[in-house]
């Protein structure tokens, strides 16, 4: 392995645990096309257009907390935002658990609890609840994301290494809660809320980083990148109604532009080249923006298979997305010991997070 250059990778930062849950009801891209033609009221002709658009998605199925009949009913914002907190609760509290399991930790073991989540809001955040409820220390630290989007889980991953490195041998906990079905809005007929009820699932996802010996991968760094002028390329408009989703149709375009020269420069900083890297983390978004950032990457269906697997059995789960393709890749597709991945996600800002990693 070529020694990686201009960057300190002398403190212990290493992902201990993870796991994942999802709610017990789905909806199929069968589903979502009964369901379309019932609920929005379209042309025929723009009908048919979203019919393909379905079939090409690469969405078999998602999760959902409710039935779809429930969930396509419209309901006031203190209505959706009260199903947002228990249903956020419970699938973090659940995921917590499985992850500090499988870490054969304690929550008395965990010194930060960074939590993530965009499709709802509560005062005090989930972190508060998991340490009453769960029995973390009094003096845990605590750090809640909330306008990230979709990147905010690969940026937890780089927070959660900020932290160890100025606190060696702590231990970092975060949770990814999103329920963008409670985002769903039946009488906004945009094209970004009629790709969004295409894409979106439910779900939950848990990580733990130590900052102790551990033979998971390591966090070697990360590094963040704000597109210039893009504040209108995605975000939520919180109305009366509730959260409408803003996403600009130019989104997948906008990165597979930039995809190769920001990746370029990641590496150069690091003494790496795109050749080191046998591992591609990379958050779908959906079909048409994973496809750009494999073109401009020269990569293949291939090398990017655990997205394309989660984006087609949960959908997009915004923040915890990331995080679910991360177990994939240890579950299902491990690397060999020194193996360099790199992971990336995208959310509004509109931002780019990106990761090196390296197995052990």
């Amino acid at each position: 392995m070529t020694p990686l250059s201009n960057t300190s990778y002398a403190h212990s930062c290493a992902i201990a645990a993870t796991a994942t849950a999802v709610p017990p009801h789905t909806i199929t891209r069968d589903d979502v096309k009964y369901y379309m033609g019932k609920v929005f009221d379209i042309p025929e002709r723009r009908l048919e257009a979203m019919m393909s658009i379905v079939d090409n998605a690469n969405v078999h199925k998602r999760h959902a907390i409710f039935p779809i009949e429930y969930t396509v009913e419209p309901r006031p914002l203190s209505k959706t935002n009260n199903e947002y907190m228990e249903h956020a609760i419970k699938l973090g509290i659940e995921a917590t658990q499985k992850c500090l399991e499988r870490a054969r930790m304690k929550p008395e073991d965990i010194d930060l609890i960074i939590t993530v989540s965009c499709t709802g809001f509560m005062i005090p955040s989930l972190d508060a609840h998991m340490i009453n409820m769960l029995g973390f220390r009094s003096d845990v630290r605590r750090m809640p994301f909330t306008e990230l989007g979709c990147a905010a889980g690969a940026m937890a991953l780089g927070r959660a290494s900020d932290f160890l490195q100025a606190y060696p041998g702590r231990n970092v906990l975060i949770v990814a809660v999103e329920l963008p079905s409670l985002t769903f809005q039946r009488k906004d007929i945009s094209q970004a809320n009629l790709i969004s009820s295409i894409l979106f699932g439910d779900g939950a996802a848990a990580v733990i980083v130590t900052g102790k010996p551990n033979k998971g991968p390591k966090i070697l760094s990360s590094e963040t990148y704000t597109f210039p002028n893009s504040l209108d390329a995605m975000g939520f408009d919180l109305r009366d109604s509730g959260f409408h989703i803003l996403l600009s149709k130019d989104v997948p375009e906008m990165i597979g532009a930039r995809m190769r020269e920001l990746v370029d420069c990641f590496f150069k900083r690091r003494g790496l080249t795109q050749e080191q890297i046998k591992g591609w983390i990379l958050h779908p978004g959906g079909s048409r923006l994973l496809s750009n950032v494999e073109q401009a990457l020269g990569l293949t269906h291939e090398d990017t298979q655990p997205s394309w697997d989660i984006l087609g059995n949960v959908g997009n789960l915004s923040s915890a997305t990331i995080l679910f393709i991360l177990q994939e890749w240890l579950e299902k597709r491990p690397l060999q010991s020194g193996d360099l991945a790199f992971a990336g996600a995208f959310g509004p800002g509109f931002s780019a997070e990106f990761l090196l990693l390296q197995w052990q």
